[in-house]
């Protein structure tokens, strides 16, 4: 069981078109290089980040202490933000919105190889948050 949830993870680390509603984009650097160009995307907007949850340490932390061994991640980290504007406009075209704010960008490092990330939005006026998730995540891959 742990060889194949360790195989399923770098599966889809390896093939990011398999993580069903996440998009990612592969980096071309190490991971605190990555971890700048998110936090520089997401503060260049005017955007302030209100969370930095630091997943790939509490696995690699805690792995041990549930049984496992499997190491998921070298690193990975999630930028958790909100904005003011959109997100005023998607509660207010509905309130249970509320859902999916604040909204995540993730850069995740498996094996020397980093990722940048988000999780996808549903249809509608969360397409508008969709686009902001895109352009902050193709902007911190392309610097």
């Amino acid at each position: 069981m742990k060889f194949l949830i360790s195989w399923i993870s770098a599966l889809m680390l390896a093939f990011p078109a398999l993580a069903e509603g996440v998009t990612t984009y592969p980096y071309d650097g190490d991971f605190d290089d990555a971890t700048f160009a998110v936090e520089s995307a997401i503060i260049d907007r005017g955007l302030v980040i209100d969370y930095v949850s630091k997943v790939g340490n509490m696995l690699n932390r805690t792995g041990a202490d549930v049984g496992s061994d499997v190491k998921i991640f070298d690193n990975a980290n999630v930028y958790l933000f909100c904005s003011a504007v959109i997100s005023r406009k998607m509660m207010e075209a509905d309130p249970m919105n509320i859902a999916y704010c604040p909204y995540g960008i993730f850069v995740a490092d498996q094996g020397g190889k980093v990722v940048i990330g988000y999780r996808d939005q549903p249809e509608g006026v969360m397409q508008e948050v969709q686009k902001l998730l895109d352009e902050i995540a193709r902007e911190a891959v392309e610097q």
